[in-house]
């Protein structure tokens, strides 16, 4: 039995971790998730909200009568509405507009001030969630900017509590571990400490990181430059901004999600496994079970739930709500991207950034491609060079054919996962030729319109 607790912060964390079992399919991967939405405010957030209070008060950053300012999507700001109502600070939070009414009542409920910004600005725009709270903190005597996007102490809140937790919980027996992108705190700080025992104990965990479609993450991860960002329902996850409490380089491999898969299956969590959790948490659910279907019995994933399902009773816990945005319509089917690959496909031609245009055009007439993507030694995409690209430059009179081919090549757009839906394809041919299909740092296929035409060309008449 617990010992009672002098304030509502001591209960913060020591979560359980509890085995999926209907929703994980027979011959998978035992699934085991981490619990955060049965933290006091409902959500992982409070491990951070609490950790960088502490910190802050203790090196003379807020002091009494201070108000505490941050942009977010709801869960930090009730974890810091919950510290300071217990503090005594005030509280002054921005959130985008498309954020549940439920956050923003909970939000009021501790006497906190809510700010509501666009969702559909650029990063840059002094309109952004992000730039108003910088701005209301400058402005507010005593306003302490909690910064959670950009603070290192996001990530070692979660390497002191939610991975030291999960190691022990689990006495580092487990083979992969995942985790929403958001901000980048959770898996960063837990990633760091995977990492950091894989090299201690000779272990190969996986630490591996679930991005909406419509973030930014999944294309920064494989090409080193952010995607244009596009717009997803599931909250709490995903940005349109790159934060300096994500760490790269302790994440393996990013896999990407839509609101359907989100949405469906945090419903049958709910439903079918009693946990009582949000749309994120059916997202990144969404992946681990993917992983455990491929790595077999015998193994162990590890993820997170990171809040809790209150939050949404008006969102994709109504069936009119999902009705509405046609979650509910029965699926056509069409299958995964993967299954375009499947078809009768090229291998796919790359070259160096090195390479000259002569060696492009080479390619471009032995091939019969229109499309090179120009990768690293790694396999790694860095860019790539189209037929009309080149038909520009050449027209122009700016190359030469020993023109490095890097010169005219444009960034890679249109990444997506092979587990990807097909439907996801649509929106990236409305803005690229092709798209760029990744997997684990490589690129495995390409896929163009006339790919997907033939596909379900076959597809309808079988």
């Amino acid at each position: 039995m617990r010992k009672p607790f002098h304030t509502i912060l001591d209960t913060i964390g020591d979560t359980p971790l509890v085995r999926l079992n209907k929703v994980v399919p027979e011959g998978a991967a035992e699934v085991w998730v981490k619990c955060e939405f049965l933290n006091p405010a409902g959500s992982i957030k409070d491990r951070m909200a609490l950790y960088i209070v502490e910190e802050a008060e203790k090196r003379g950053w807020l002091k009494p009568g201070g108000t505490i300012v941050e942009n977010t999507s709801g869960n930090t700001g009730l974890g810091l509405a919950m510290v300071a109502a217990v503090k005594g600070y005030k509280c002054i939070f921005t959130m985008p507009d498309k954020m549940s009414l439920e956050k923003v009542n909970m939000l009021k409920g501790f006497g906190a001030e809510v700010v509501i910004t666009p969702t559909d600005v650029p990063g840059d725009s002094p309109e952004h969630y992000v730039n108003t709270a910088k701005r209301i903190a400058a402005e507010t005597p005593g306003g302490f900017y909690v910064n959670q996007y950009h603070t290192d102490l996001n990530i070692l809140a979660h390497y002191h509590s939610t991975g030291k937790e999960i190691w022990e919980q689990t006495e580092g027996d487990f083979d992969a571990f995942v985790a929403g992108i958001g901000t980048g705190g959770t898996i960063s700080g837990v990633g760091r400490l995977i990492k950091e025992k894989n090299t201690e104990l000779g272990k190969s965990i996986r630490v591996v990181g679930e991005d909406p479609i419509g973030s930014v993450h999944f294309s920064l991860f494989y090409t080193g430059t952010p995607g244009e960002a596009g717009v997803y329902k599931v909250e709490g996850i995903g940005d349109d901004i790159v934060c300096d409490a994500f760490d790269l380089s302790v994440v393996d491999e990013i896999r990407q999600t839509d609101d359907r898969q989100a949405f469906t299956l945090a419903r049958r969590l709910t439903r079918e496994e009693g946990l009582f959790c949000g749309g994120s948490s059916g997202a990144i659910a969404h992946v681990a079970i993917e992983i455990a279907k491929e790595m077999g019995p015998g193994k162990k994933v590890v993820c997170v739930l990171p809040d809790h399902g209150s939050r949404y009773i008006s969102k994709y816990l109504s069936d009119a709500w999902m009705k509405d945005y046609g979650f509910l319509e029965p699926e056509r089917n069409l299958g995964l991207v993967e299954d375009v690959l499947k078809t009768e496909q090229p291998t796919v031609i790359t070259a160096s950034p090195e390479a000259t245009l002569a060696e492009i055009v080479q390619i471009f007439r032995e091939h019969g491609v229109s499309q090179v993507p120009l990768v690293d030694g790694s396999g790694k995409p860095e860019s790539i060079v189209h037929e009309v690209d080149l038909l520009r430059a050449m027209q122009a009179g700016d190359v030469s054919m020993d023109t490095k081919a890097s010169e005219v090549a444009t960034a890679v757009g249109g990444l997506i996962y092979p587990k990807a839906r097909v439907e996801e394809l649509y929106a990236i041919f409305a803005k690229d030729q092709v798209a760029i299909v990744v997997d684990q740092s490589r690129i495995v296929g390409i896929v163009s319109q006339i790919d997907l035409i033939d596909y379900l060309s076959h597809k309808t008449n079988a």
